[in-house]
This record gives structure tokens, sequence and C-alpha cells, in this order.
């Protein structure tokens, strides 16, 4: 935005693997969210990597066809990112087995940060760290089964504040062989809510110090990037909330963080004028992705409040955006916007998408009792492969 002073970090490369990036910079894993439109929308913005919804391995392995259709990536993007969720260390192999042989992906990331009590209560997710042995075992497989292909972490501080598991499995997953860790500096217990922990990412870079580690949590702007990396030492970013209804944050990003021709856009002037199109472009990517009309105006409602924040959007409009069913319609509706109406600044800022409340996080009977997998642990790990996002 042409009214907002961004602070310059010095440019840092980062390589993940073989994989050099332009900016340190990662689009997190958001299911519903990060399909191929919204991540080419992204990308015509900024530069780094951006990472597919999350995949679930046993779907995978079993061909789902939803699946199937969200690890395609469109011709444009490169370097391809698929991130995979499991619980079992040979399914979880398999998975990574067909999409190095397939090709299907240049970059592999495994989810260990879901803290949906779905997920958590059958001990997947954020809950399976504390599992060092079963941890191990399927960061060590995935990582020989992806060979020349860059295997990365995603995880969480752990379970709660009592049970935090990070530190053991940065340096698990440091020693299996990965090509980068990532911390979302918040535990299970917390979701979303509250202030990230960036002194944890500090002590994750202290503790893994042969690999790449990134931080993730309440970056909002480029100026949250740049302090993070300032203050914790890491060596890139993962955005997730921050860049919903703003695509063009990885522009900022880019043009803080990256080198030389990081960012192909110059600076944005937020007007409503400027939103309306991007939230146009996205329907219209979204269309594509889904090669049906109305599936893709469908998606993009959810959209609506992410991309109109802080803007002179009236509720009836809003509502009509959200109801819209023809691209026409869109227009129709975009068209009787005051496209004139500058950026509002403090209004359109900060925290984006749901938070959610502290609680007690759901967990297999006995689960915290051991940090070694048992008979009924390993039962309820059967369960724990759903389609839920998180990070």
């Amino acid at each position: 935005m042409d009214d907002v002073s961004t602070a310059i970090a010095p440019a840092r490369p980062l390589r993940i693997g073989p994989i050099a990036l332009d900016a340190p910079v990662v689009l997190a894993p958001m299911a519903g969210i990060t399909n191929t439109a919204f991540r080419r929308l992204c990308r015509e913005y900024g530069a780094g990597l951006y990472v597919s919804e999350m995949i679930t391995s046993r779907a995978l392995v079993e061909r789902n066809a939803t699946t199937m259709r969200l690890i395609r990536h469109h011709e444009s993007e490169t370097p391809r990112s698929i991130q995979l969720y499991g619980v079992d260390p040979k399914t979880m192999s398999e998975a990574v087995r067909i999409l190095v042989a397939e090709d299907h992906a240049d970059h592999i990331d495994l989810n260990f940060g879901c803290p949906v009590p779905k997920v958590t209560r059958k001990g997947g997710g954020a809950a399976l760290p504390w599992k060092l042995g079963l941890f191990r075992d399927i960061v060590e497989g995935a990582v020989k089964a992806a060979g020349d292909v860059p295997l990365t972490v995603k995880m969480r501080k752990g379970i709660d504040s009592d049970h935090l598991t990070f530190l053991d499995a940065g340096r698990i997953a440091e020693a299996a062989g990965v090509a980068s860790v990532a911390l979302h500096a918040r535990t299970a217990s917390e979701f979303y809510s509250g202030n990230a922990d960036w002194s944890a990412i500090a002590a994750l870079k202290e503790a893994v110090t042969s690999v790449p580690v990134l931080g993730n949590g309440d970056i909002w702007s480029a100026d949250d990037a740049v302090r993070m990396m300032a203050e914790t030492g890491c060596d890139g970013v993962v955005v997730g909330r921050g860049c919903l209804g703003r695509p063009w944050l990885f522009g900022d990003l880019a043009r803080a963080l990256g080198g030389p021709g990081a960012a192909p856009t110059a600076p944005v002037d937020a007007t409503l004028g400027f939103v309306a199109a991007a939230f146009r472009r996205h329907a219209e990517l979204l269309v594509e992705f889904f090669e049906d009309e109305g599936r893709g105006c469908r998606d993009i409602r959810k959209h609506v409040a992410w991309y109109f924040k802080g803007y002179p959007v009236g509720g009836d409009l809003r509502a009509a955006l959200a109801t819209a069913s023809t691209l026409e319609e869109i227009d129709d509706l975009l068209a009787t916007m005051d496209l004139d109406a500058p950026y509002p600044g403090a209004a359109a800022e900060g925290q984006r998408g749901r938070a959610g409340t502290p609680k007690r996080p759901a967990l297999p009977d006995g689960w915290l009792a051991s940090r070694e997998l048992g008979v009924e642990a390993s039962t309820a790990l059967a369960d724990a492969e759903l389609d839920h996002s998180g990070g």
C-alpha cells in the first residue's frame, strides 16, 4: 500500500534442498483455500514457495478422485509443492513414492501441526510428535522414499504448555535428513488464539543448525515478517491467514525480504478498485480450476469478507457477492462499488480468519502417559487420517 512504510531486511537467500527461492517466503497450506487458483494468484504478486492444500496420504494411496485433482498443478507453477498428512509410516512412505515416481511434486512437506480435535483425538496432527518413535519412523521413511526430492516438516510447539514437542521433533527431523523445519509458534491447545510465541522459533533455530528453520504465526504484514526474522534468526517465514483476501501480501514480502527481481510487481495502491480486480481475478481462476462456473463462484464466496475487510462495502452488497453464481453477476456487483475509494489503513489490516479459543486438546485415552506408542494408541491412529486442515 502506498501509505504504509515497510522496513527492508537484507536479502537472505533460502534453499530448500536443491530449490533456491527468490524470497524466503512460503505459503502455508490451508484446506479449501490454497488450491491451484489461489496459489497462482499469490504467485502473480510475489515470490517464494506456494504449497498445496493438505493431502491425506491414505487418500492419495487409494487414488481418491478429489485428492488426485488436488495434487495437480497448473503449468505455470514451479516449483510444485505438496503437503501430506498421515499417521502410518508405511502409508506415508507409499504416498511419497507415488508423488515422486509419477512426477507430481518438486517439494513435499509433512504436516504435524493440525490442532483440529477430530484429528488430535485419534493421535494425529499436533498430537503425533508426542510419540517420538512413531514420528521418527514416519519422517525417516518419507525422507528415504523422497530420494532427491526435498522433504520438509511443519509442526506446532506441542500439545499444550506442559507437553511441548517441537525441540525433540526438530532434532529428530534434522537427523532424518529433512531439508527444512517450520514451526507454527503455538500449541494445539491454543489453536489460533492469543499471540504466537516467537521465542520458540528462536529456540528451534538454536537447536536445529544444519537445515533452515522457518517461522509461522502472526505475520499479517511484511513488517511482521522482517521483525520475526530479526528477532528469532529464522531463515524464512511461512504465511497463512495473513494472506486471506490479500494475495498481494506476497509482493510486499518479496520486496522486503527478497533479492533483486524477487517481486514481479510494484508496490500496490490498494484502492477498492484494486481489491475488486483481485477478487475478480481470484473468481476467474477458481472457475478455471473447477472447470465449472457455478462451483467456482460458490467457492469465492468464503473470501468476500476477507477481501473487503475495512472497505466501504455494505452488508447488502457483501451478501449479494456471497450468493452470486456467475462471473457476470460478480462483474455487475463490483461495478456498483465506489472503486476510487482509498485504502482504509488500519481497518483493513491485522488478524484475518478465525482465531478460536484456547481449549483442552482432545487426545486418545492415556496418550500422554508415555512417549512410546502402545497397542491402544496404535489402534486409535487407524482412524486418524481425516481431511482436516492444520498447522
